[in-house]
């Protein structure tokens, strides 16, 4: 934005003083007779100044006051954006919450409400391209079907399994909802966007949308303002407590309700695929926010300027203009670089960047093995060992760095060789300088996990099947073993809970059950 605009280094912007001077002091030096009006008589001078003397041309110290003037602005560093830091995902996270309340199965939109979120989401999943995506389903109760995921096939999966029969308790949720999004979103410590699909915004939602405003919220509202009545798998209609059929309308007034109380992005579905689109925009635009709020660095678009100079630094080369200052310049700053490259490793473009701007335009362009051996930046000497997968070498370049951003990157260079252990103490170390880290914390977490999973495996374990047994013993007693017997029971009941096959959707519905008795304890 405009209004973001500003300078990363505005003390450059004191070159424009000496542009000023260099003016002021190029014009009295030009100025004939302003040279001669001490020494002649102003009556004498007048008949002694030649027409035509005065000369208003272009000169050389103007255009030295313009590249002067350039140069100021360049390195100063102007900039209106952020730049994205290098170990942030390129899409933004989506978890899905989907109303399952038994008036999802009315029939006012083909082939039913649900029906037709499971088009919406299989739409959505398409457009994301490998992003990851959670899901949970709600109703009186919230509970996580899936957790972040990049696997398309699976989400579709369970999208499908999705029914309005496999939720324990009655009723509506939403604040239940957002609160279990907001804390997915939170563990895994990147940006996200929360995505409702409903037909109803109960009471609870209000407050609990004004707690998640870390997260962008996107509410679709599903169904009809004249409604529809409810269908039963069996192809009846509801009834409510009375006998008259059930009937369910959109809530079009809390809808309303709640775009103007709210920052949420409120809609309702469309029979094309135009809320495809509008829910594309919205999780992107909140992604960018997110980054921008976050801790990313401004981008310096100063060097876009430096292009100006080129052409205008040539007009030095004019027949009566200064060409030694270009001249002396230029061949300073050769020998500078040359000095700097020890002569044997320099080449011409030395001459114009720095070791780490060649860094990163290698890192820019996927040569991440390249760029770590350009860059002297010892942070992003480790990234770029990091991204190519030297996670050894990486570890070493961040351990030169004492920082928080330091002990996190060692730690999830660790993580990838499988010393947990080591990896647990750089996330700590991270987390005692940076206390509310969400991502060193959700890595930590994970350090752990992996550290338990590997002790108990050794455990399970302790000596390697090929070592040599100290002593070998017979049992002469024993030559006939043991004889035992084996209820057919036994064998049948074992043989039918391996072979025995589970839908997703009963999947589901007994994993919430066990969730809602648990909650319920």
């Amino acid at each position: 934005m405009i209004w973001d605009f500003h300078f990363l280094r505005p003390w450059w912007l004191l070159g424009l003083v000496f542009v000023a001077a260099l003016l002021i002091i190029g014009s009295r030096r030009n100025d004939i007779r302003s040279r001669w009006r001490d020494m002649i008589a102003p009556h004498l001078l007048d008949h002694l100044l030649i027409p035509g003397t005065q000369d208003s041309r272009f000169r050389p110290y103007h255009l030295a006051a313009l590249l002067i003037a350039i140069g100021s602005i360049a390195v100063a560093g102007p900039t209106r954006q952020r730049e994205r830091p290098p170990f942030v995902a390129d899409n933004a996270t989506l978890v899905v919450a989907v109303d399952l309340s038994p008036t999802m199965d009315a029939v006012d939109v083909t082939p039913s409400r649900l029906e037709r979120i499971k088009l919406k989401i299989h739409d959505v999943v398409a457009q994301r391209k490998g992003a990851r995506t959670a899901l949970i389903a709600y109703s009186g109760s919230a509970h996580m079907v899936l957790p972040l995921t990049d696997d398309a096939g699976l989400i579709d999966t369970y999208v499908d399994a999705l029914e309005t029969r496999i939720m324990p308790n009655e009723g509506r949720s939403m604040s239940q909802a957002l609160t279990l999004a907001g804390k997915i979103l939170a563990d895994d410590g990147e940006p996200g966007t929360i995505l409702v699909f409903t037909d109803t915004v109960d009471d609870s939602a209000f407050a609990a949308l004004k707690a998640s405003s870390k997260n962008g919220v996107v509410v679709l509202g599903v169904g009809t303002p004249e409604g529809g009545p409810v269908k039963t798998p069996d192809g009846r209609f509801q009834s409510d407590s009375s006998g008259a059929r059930l009937f369910p309308k959109l809530d079009v007034a809390n809808f309303n309700r709640l775009k103007r109380e709210s920052n949420a992005d409120v809609a309702t579905i469309s029979a094309d695929d135009r809320d495809i689109g509008w829910i594309g925009e919205r999780i992107q635009t909140h992604f960018h926010q997110q980054i921008a709020e976050g801790d990313s660095r401004w981008k310096d678009m100063g060097w876009w300027i430096t292009f100006l100079l080129i052409p205008l630094a040539a007009l030095f080369f004019r027949k009566g203009w200064v060409i030694r200052w270009a001249g002396m310049i230029l061949a300073a700053h050769l020998a500078v670089s040359v000095d700097n490259a020890q002569a044997a490793d320099w080449n011409v473009v030395d001459a114009f960047l720095t070791s780490d701007q060649q860094g990163r335009q290698a890192f820019d362009s996927g040569d991440f093995a390249g760029a770590a051996a350009l860059f002297h930046d010892q942070m992003w000497r480790g990234t770029s060992f990091y991204r190519a997968g030297k996670y050894a070498e990486a570890i070493d370049a961040f351990a030169q760095v004492q920082s928080a951003d330091s002990d996190f990157n060692q730690g999830n260079a660790l993580l990838f060789l499988k010393k947990y252990n080591e990896a647990i103490a750089s996330y700590t170390r991270a987390l005692g300088k940076h206390k509310e880290w969400h991502e060193a914390k959700a890595n930590l977490a994970i350090a752990k996990e992996l550290a338990k999973k590997e002790k108990e495996n050794e455990e399970e374990d302790p000596q390697d099947p090929n070592d040599k047994p100290d002593e070998i013993q017979f049992d002469d007693k024993g030559k006939k073993g043991k004889l035992g017997a084996v209820e057919l029971a036994q064998q049948t009941s074992e043989l039918w809970m391996k072979n025995i096959v589970v839908s997703p959707t009963d999947l589901l519905a007994r994993k919430f059950s066990i969730e809602a008795k648990g909650a319920k304890k």
